[in-house]
Parts: C-alpha cells; structure tokens; sequence
C-alpha cells in the first residue's frame, strides 16, 4: 500500500536571510497510521503541519497527498481544497454558531448534514449539547465539538496541533482515547502535533521526534524509547542515564563497571541506560557501591538519585514486592544494570 502522504526536503524560511523554522524535514504517513511530531516549543513541528494544511508556502521542498502535489515551493494549493482536516490547539469554534451547527459546518452535502452531524454529536457524547453555543461548554466540550468538526467531512488525514493541552491530566487521557478510537474506527489518519512525550507515545502508532528544524529521529514509540539515536532523544523522550565508557567491542567500562552494550564499538563512547534499567540493593554482591541523595514515591514507583563516584544517577524502582527495598536517604546501596547500554551516535 503506498504512502498516502509524503513530505520531502520541506524547508520553512519566514524572511529570506534568517534561519529556517523547518529544515529538510522528511515524513510519510501510511492510509489509517497516527504520527505525532514530537519537540520541545519551537522546534519547527507546528510550521510542519501548517504548511501541510495549506497555512503556510513552503518555501522549498514537496508535499504530496494521496498522489496529488499540494506544494512544491511554486505550487500552492488553498487549504480549503486539499480535504485535510485540522483541529487548532484553541478550537476556533465559531462563537456565534451552536454545537450542533459547528459540527455541521464541514459536511458539504446538506441533504446529509443532518444526519451525518447527529451521528458524529452521538459519537462524541454531545447530543444533550448541540444547542449550546461555544462559550457555555467546557474545555473538554469544546474539544470534542472541534475534532468532531474536524471529521464531518470525513477527511482522509486529520492534523491536530496539541489539541488536548489545555484540559486537565484525566480528562486528557479520556480525550486521548476517545479520538484515537474514532480515527481508527473510520481508518482516518493523522498527525498529531506535542511536546508531551506520554501523549505522543500513547496516542500514536509512530513518533518523529524534531529539534531545530529537523526530525532526529522516527519510529515507533517502544523502538525510540528503548533505542535513542542521540543525547536529545534519550532526554526528551522520558529520563536517561548518560554515561561514558571506555568501549571495546560489545562491552564499555564505566562508573558502573563493565556494561554489555547493545551494539559495537570501540574508544570512549556515550551511552544510555534509562532510569528503569539500573536495581539497587542492600548486598555488596550485587554492584557498585553508591549513596542515596534524594528520594521521590510517585505511587506506582519510587525514583532514586543515587551517587555513584563522581556521577549522579536515576533509579526507578516498581512498588511491585511487599518486600521491596527502599533505602532512605544517605544509605549506601548498590547498583547494578537488567539491561544492554544504548551507544548513541554522537561523542561524549
């Protein structure tokens, strides 16, 4: 099945002697895949979706959907002919206009307007709403009155720039899941826009992570988290153990000893261990010695910043065993690894 689509060498440039938001950006997306653009704010993910909404002019490069080229740096198509459907961090709910008649907006066939709109108010739980305005709902109300919009004229790919950021962390998740079940329902894909790494990893088959302008890295959620290419990665994406070793094959010395790697390499190398990795003990055996710094219970798991020689590191241990140890802080403990360090494509 072919990419349904596809975004080469897209490059960005506001003025014409400053830098680029977005530079040689490339990106497919596959019929029915959710991707989200993961960064921190200004990274250039936000100007990605625009331009493929049709907001922005690339200023070089190609974007094509379903086979039909909406830009190429001369070429422009309006967005209100490229079928992309887009949901705005702030909604951009028409205030003059109920819900029901918002949702109705995007469906070009009135003989099927009504239907269609009280299918989608159904799906969304919004029925007993449809003939407030805007301003009478709440934050997550309005959320789904603007996705529910977004999918009326049933578009074959959905941009969403950071749609649920401004709802509360429970209402969040719930959101979360009930648009990632609509889209997979109808097959529709999507890009999701963030700079919340558990979003993106939840809500999404696949995640491009961007600094500066470019995607550093692609792939799915397990794969980056497990496998960061770089420093940037292995520190966005969640909490990372970065250590020097002294590699010779597939093993690296380092504070901790020697460590089994999960690639080849020789000289001095940067590598990562996340948090969940290292275990700590009360038995001289099990490790290298170190010292608790400070302690954090999060309920399901306690974190620990251990001091090991000269390096200080993060250890998260499940509340799994009733037995479990849990040192207090400035006991000595010792630290050992479950798992192969993660050699990183860039020096120490």
């Amino acid at each position: 099945m072919s990419d349904q689509l596809i975004i080469e060498h897209l490059v960005k440039r506001y003025t014409a002697t400053g830098p680029a938001a977005v530079h040689d950006v490339s990106l497919k997306v596959a019929p029915g895949e959710i991707v989200a653009l993961l960064g921190p704010s200004g990274c250039g993910k936000t100007t990605t979706l625009r331009c493929v909404a049709g907001f922005e002019q690339p200023t070089a490069g190609r974007i094509v959907f379903e086979e039909r080229l909406l830009a190429d740096g001369k070429r422009h198509v309006p967005p209100e002919k490229r079928h992309i459907g887009f949901v705005f961090q702030d909604y951009a709910l028409f205030p003059h206009l109920d819900v029901a008649d918002n949702v109705a907006f995007g469906i070009p066939s009135r003989r099927q307007r009504r239907a269609q709109a009280h299918e989608l108010l159904e799906r969304f739980e919004l029925s007993a709403l449809a003939r407030r305005k805007p301003h009478e709902l709440s934050g997550g109300q309005q959320q789904r009155v603007a996705v529910a919009r977004a999918l009326a004229a049933a578009p074959r790919l959905v941009l969403l720039d950071e749609p649920f950021s401004n709802l509360d962390a429970r209402l969040r998740q719930t959101a979360r899941q009930q648009v990632r079940e609509l889209l997979t329902s109808r097959g529709t894909a999507a890009i999701l826009v963030t700079h919340d790494q558990e979003e993106a990893c939840g809500f999404a088959d696949r995640i491009a992570v961007m600094s500066e302008g470019v995607i550093v890295q692609e792939g799915s959620p397990r794969d980056v988290y497990r496998v960061p290419q770089c420093r940037f990665v292995a520190n966005f994406l969640g909490n990372a153990n970065l250590m020097r070793v002294q590699a010779d094959g597939r093993t690296g010395q380092s504070v901790l000893g020697k460590l089994p790697l999960d690639r080849p390499a020789t000289g001095e190398r940067l590598v990562s261990l996340r948090p969940e990795s290292l275990r700590i003990s009360g038995n001289p055996t099990d490790g290298v010695a170190g010292r608790v710094i400070s302690r954090e219970f999060l309920g399901a798991v306690t974190r620990y910043h251990i001091r090991v020689a000269e390096q200080e590191l993060l250890v998260v241990s499940p509340e799994t065993a009733a037995d479990r140890f849990d040192p207090s802080v400035g006991t000595e403990v010792y630290v050992t690894t479950t798992s192969t360090a993660v050699v990183l494509n860039e020096s120490p």
